[in-house]
Order: structure tokens, then C-alpha cells, then sequence
């Protein structure tokens, strides 16, 4: 269990935050932008579940997947090396497959795309196409910084990949099952 007793303690005062293993890093570090990112999308999943209402099912996943998003931070905020004495919090496989399990079944309600769809409708549909470009940030700043050779779980990258889809699918659900969709409009304006 964590316990919090203090919300400040300056030691960020230099510009600097403390990583999962006591390590040091810069507030700027490509690892602490794919972390800071996923907590925006947790705090967007948050305002998204306000419009959920009536829909328990839809309102339980969200719910599942802002409790993973901790599990998320708490991957990308600890380095794979040196190993920790203690068995470190990763994104599982089994976190992965349920994903894919739940954009199955959505995907199964949903009426066949015949366009792209721009982010609108209900208000829930649109907090839910928010979350899904934050999500798509966060996994750009994750793949960044293995780019910039940060070592990170690459279920916790398939993680992100797998959760922008998901919540894709969430917003047309939001959307009754896609008829609401707002259809983009090639040139509709020229």
C-alpha cells in the first residue's frame, strides 16, 4: 500500500524527480514525458467517465483501465537495469489480451466505418476521442524515449498501442454504436 504523508518534499525544487528505483532524473527526461503523459490521459479518462451515465459496462472499463494507467506509470517509471531487489510493477500480457478482447466485442456492436469520423458527437464520445490522441502522445513520448535510448517494457509500449484503439472504439460505442458518429467531409468546405 502507498502512503503519502507529505505532498511536497522540494527534492524536485532542481529541476529534477525521483524514479521508482531512487534514481535521479531531469523533469524533462524523454522517460518522465511518457509517464507525465499517461498521467494526463488518466486525468482525461477521469472527466470522460462524468458523461458515462447509464452505461455501468462502458463506466467499468474506463474504470479498470485508469486503476492500469498506475500500473502503466509505475512500468515506465521504473528502469529495467540494474534489476530491483524487489519485483517491479509491469504492464502483463494478460492486461494486453483483455484489451484486445474488449475492442473485439465493441468492435462487434459497432456499424462498419464507411468514413473517418471526426471527434464530436456526444460528450462522452469526445472525451473519449481526447483520451485517445492523449494515449497516442504518450505512446509517441514512450517510443521517443527508447529511441533516445531509454530502456522500457515493450509490453508497456504495446500497452499504449493497444489502448488508443480501445478507447477509438469507445468513442463510437459513446456515439450509439456509431450512428452518431460526425463523418468527415472531404473539401466540404473549399
Amino acid at each position: 500500500m502507498v502512503r503519502l504523508n507529505r505532498i511536497y518534499t522540494r527534492t524536485g525544487d532542481d529541476g529534477s524527480t525521483g524514479l521508482v528505483d531512487g534514481s535521479r532524473v531531469s523533469k524533462a527526461d524523454a522517460r518522465v514525458e511518457a509517464y507525465g503523459a499517461v498521467d494526463e490521459l488518466n486525468a482525461v479518462l477521469g472527466l470522460a467517465r462524468l458523461h458515462a451515465g447509464a452505461d455501468a459496462e462502458l463506466d467499468a472499463m474506463l474504470g479498470r483501465i485508469q486503476n492500469e494507467l498506475f500500473d502503466l506509470g509505475a512500468d515506465l517509471a521504473t528502469p529495467l537495469e540494474p534489476k530491483p531487489d524487489w519485483e517491479p510493477l509491469r504492464i502483463t500480457p494478460g492486461q494486453i489480451d483483455r484489451l484486445e478482447a474488449e475492442i473485439d466485442a465493441m468492435n462487434a456492436r459497432l456499424r462498419p466505418l464507411d468514413s473517418f469520423i471526426l471527434p464530436g458527437g456526444s460528450a462522452l464520445a469526445a472525451h473519449l476521442h481526447l483520451a485517445r490522441t492523449v494515449a497516442r502522445r504518450a505512446e509517441r513520448d514512450a517510443v521517443r524515449a527508447v529511441a533516445q535510448g531509454v530502456a522500457l517494457s515493450a509490453e508497456a509500449i504495446r500497452y499504449l498501442n493497444r489502448l488508443s484503439d480501445h478507447l477509438f472504439c469507445a468513442g463510437r460505442l459513446a456515439n450509439a454504436d456509431g450512428a452518431d458518429d460526425v463523418k468527415w467531409v472531404p473539401g466540404a468546405t473549399r
